[in-house]
């Protein structure tokens, strides 16, 4: 038997694509393992049911409706699997069964919302209560601090739900942080999202024009180069200029002024290799067609905020827009090995090699390692294949740098 995890991914793969059938093989193992006595055999055989009346259907028929009950149908089937699932992990130990935690203890808070994975009415009830709530806002932060790995591991449709209204939140602080959690689950969850089509009316009536959504997202991408432990210690961010419920929330959590903890909780390194990833997918996703769309002015913006974290993916048939925006970065600041490397490929594909293998050598100097070097340059050796540069240039490239 395929270990958890995978199973996972293959639902998750398989109901992306509308293959009911397959993620139901995987579901009936699991049921199997709960027991005959679990509380989702009536729901699993329903869906198996109208899952196959509908293909009955489909090989005689040509109904429009079709293909909206066989979308309404997949969203259940992931209802399902998610209800299964989290009964599955608790039954093999992998997540504790929570009973309640203390609403003005802060450990206890991070704890529950953190580890809970089968939410009761009464915790909706009470999250929505303090999102919404001035003089609780130091808690509301935290219960959403905890709730943002949690979340990824385990997806709730009604936790979301009380985000997205959450957005709407008097608070400025909770308001922003509901969105920038929301933006990232949806980001993260991209491939089911589509069959949650209330959450997606929910989201696109509380973003309003987008604008704000808009700067929030591309706020989450240049948070992936961002340092918080060399912003204070350069100055460029102080601790006493820190909004007061964030204040109160370090206070409360004894991290006032010891700016690696405060990183480690905000942005640990695990958290930005994650985020790195999710910034990779974004273009591809309904979130950036909803958030940034057809907007020329957004594109541009995105893009070089794209560029600013060493991402030319949406730049590489931009090159004269890309190479101006590298040469003015460069000239403003020391700029990092990626930077040097994405400018020696606009270089590289006007015809300069010698200047592109001087930026090349550059980067490969501010690179530790051969192995740190390649990290950065290979995943980029299709790009300029495919527009125009001979796959024996690119290697012959790479083996000048070897060592420096």
């Amino acid at each position: 038997m395929k270990p958890l995890e995978e199973q996972v991914i293959t639902i998750e793969r398989a109901l992306g694509e509308r293959m009911i059938k397959h993620a139901l093989v995987v579901v009936r193992s699991w049921l199997n393992e709960l027991g005959e006595a679990n509380a989702f055999e009536q729901t699993y055989h329903s869906i198996f049911e109208r899952n196959e009346a509908l293909f009955s259907q489909w090989l005689i028929t040509d109904e429009a409706e079709q293909d909206e009950q066989l979308n309404q149908l997949t969203g259940e089937a992931y209802r399902l699997v998610d209800a299964v699932y989290a009964e599955l992990r608790i039954q093999r130990g992998l997540s504790p069964r929570m009973h309640g935690f203390n609403g003005e203890n802060m450990q206890s808070i991070m704890h529950y919302f953190s580890s809970c994975i089968q939410f009761k009415p009464h915790d909706l009830e009470w999250l929505s209560n303090v999102l919404n709530n001035s003089s609780q806002s130091h808690i509301a932060l935290m219960a959403l601090t905890a709730l943002t790995r949690n979340l990824r591991e385990c997806f709730s449709e009604d936790i979301l739900r009380v985000l997205i209204e959450g957005i709407r939140s008097e608070n400025t602080l909770v308001a922003e942080q509901c969105l920038a959690n929301v933006l990232l689950l949806f980001a993260h969850y991209d491939v089911r999202i589509d069959f949650f089509r209330e959450l997606q009316d929910l989201f696109v009536e509380a973003i309003g024009d987008g604008e704000h959504a808009f700067d929030t997202l591309c706020a989450i991408i240049r948070s992936v180069k961002v340092n918080i432990s060399e912003m204070i210690a350069s100055g460029e961010l102080e601790m006493h200029n820190l909004p007061p419920e964030l204040q109160n929330l370090l206070d409360q959590t004894g991290m006032q002024g010891a700016a690696p903890k405060i990183e480690e909780m905000i942005m640990p390194s695990s958290e930005r290799e994650y985020m790195a990833g999710l910034v990779q997918m974004l273009p591809e996703t309904w979130l950036y067609m909803v958030v940034v769309g057809d907007d020329l002015i957004r594109k541009q913006k995105i893009a070089a905020m794209f560029l600013s974290i060493g991402n030319m993916d949406m730049l590489w048939d931009q090159l004269d827009k890309a190479e101006q925006m590298l040469v003015q970065k460069l000239r403003k600041t020391a700029g990092d090995a990626k930077d040097y490397i994405n400018y020696g490929h606009c270089l590289l594909l006007r015809g300069d090699r010698m200047m592109a293998f001087e930026n090349y050598r550059e980067a490969r100097n501010m690179c530790k390692t051969a192995k740190e070097f390649y990290a950065l340059f290979r995943p980029d050796r299709r790009h300029l294949v495919d527009r125009g540069i001979p796959v024996e240039y690119v290697y012959m490239i790479e083996d000048q740098l070897f060592s420096l």
